[in-house]
């Protein structure tokens, strides 16, 4: 058992990263009582067939009472929601969190109903996979990834103290940033190749004949990865899409400059400029692997993972 303990935290929303909380609190023995709230009475019955918590109940402000850990693990877009459903029946001295992937705008949308008794600290666990619901959640999740903390100005430390710790216990590597700086950092390495991928299997699928009689039948390794980024939550991403705009549209601008410079080296014949870039980058996949975020082994080491679960 861990050495942190709550005597019971409530989870909003009950998809991957948060059934995927519940198996690690679980396992860790990181709470006396878990209680799960979801909107769907069909995910909700499917949590409770899974046995993830102790409590399911349709009703966020139901779920939050007595809690002394809420985590809102809901697409971006019902974070306003959430926090005005929940406000009023928050527990005094209770820590509010969410995994929101995108911060500026989650505390935007939350912060101004947070009771001044409660902790609200923004966070954002840098793990997942492609399957969403309760179903695709399992222990282990978090274990080598971060987490990221955008604490508000005045956030006690000892709450996030006590938060970090509980991420810790997951397996987490905890960090902050600032909210601005989160957005910006999370459009380049999450955002942007995510719509990259949903825009290049968009584009196959345009190409009708192609698609049904070639692309599908020969897809090689990186149209497959591609696929993979591609079947994840449509609300999720479209929340990210509305909610990170501006960080997001200056990275598809910077990209949109830097394929033209690759356009025009390929046009123009132009090797030793395609191989310095093509090195440059392989040199980047490797120093991700030795960052222990990857592994190094074929089809990206999903094989791995997937026995791992």
């Amino acid at each position: 058992m861990s050495s942190i303990q709550f005597d019971r935290i409530a989870l909003i929303g009950i998809g991957l990263i948060g059934s995927s909380i519940a198996h690690d609190i679980k396992r860790l023995g990181l709470a006396k009582e878990v209680v799960i709230s979801t909107r769907s009475a069909e995910t909700l019955k499917r949590a409770e067939e899974l046995k993830l918590g102790d409590r399911y109940t349709p009703s966020s402000a139901e779920a939050v009472k007595d809690a002394d850990l809420v985590i809102v693990s809901v697409p971006v877009g019902a974070s306003e929601s959430v926090a005005k459903e929940i406000a009023a029946h928050l527990k005094p001295g209770a820590i509010v969190t969410d995994v929101g992937s995108t911060k500026a705008s989650v505390i935007a949308q939350m912060q101004p109903h947070m009771p001044e008794n409660v902790h609200f600290i923004p966070g954002h666990p840098l793990a997942g996979t492609e399957k969403s619901g309760p179903d695709a959640g399992f222990a282990g999740l978090f274990e080598g990834r971060w987490c990221i903390f955008t604490p508000i100005p005045g956030t006690d430390e000892t709450a996030l103290k006590t938060l970090r710790h509980f991420w810790e216990a997951l397996g987490s590597r905890v960090d902050e940033m600032d909210p601005e700086h989160h957005d910006k950092v999370l459009a380049i390495v999450s955002h942007l190749p995510h719509l990259i991928a949903y825009n290049i299997v968009g584009t196959a699928d345009d190409l009708e004949t192609v698609t049904e009689s070639e692309v599908i039948k020969y897809s090689a390794s990186g149209f497959r990865d591609f696929t993979r980024l591609a079947a994840s939550d449509p609300t999720m991403w479209r929340d990210v899409c509305l909610h990170n705009r501006d960080a997001i549209l200056e990275m598809l601008s910077r990209f949109s400059e830097d394929l033209a410079s690759l356009q025009r080296a390929i046009r123009w014949g132009e090797g030793d400029k395609i191989f310095e870039l093509f090195s440059r980058t392989r040199a980047i996949r490797r120093s991700i692997v030795e960052a222990g975020q990857d592994v190094d082994t074929p089809d990206f080491g999903r094989h791995a993972l997937d026995a791992k679960k």
